[in-house]
């Protein structure tokens, strides 16, 4: 989720838009704050560090891949170079 550092910038950024008394500003404030949060909420936003957990996560499924493919290749290889008769005693 957001942090509050982060929405309490921008409805303070967005009640100072409004010109009125400090009183009805921070009413004002308060009410944006909330809106902006339950609106953010709804939005299934996920953290900067949830995302960089994530991407590390991929990177690490991205090189099994890469080295299982290397592998495979290197198995096809071998069988094309075995002679026919030694790729049929093996699957026996």
């Amino acid at each position: 989720m957001l942090n509050n550092e982060f929405l309490n910038d921008l409805s303070n950024r967005i009640s100072k838009l409004i010109p009125m008394a400090t009183s009805v500003r921070e009413d004002v404030e308060g009410s944006i704050h909330e809106v902006l949060q339950s609106a953010f909420s709804q939005l299934n936003l996920i953290t900067r560090e949830e995302f960089d957990a994530q991407l590390k996560v991929l990177e690490r499924a991205e090189n099994t891949i890469a080295a299982l493919e290397v592998k495979i290749t290197a198995l096809e290889e071998g069988q094309e170079m075995m002679p026919r008769s030694a790729v049929e005693n093996e699957k026996q």
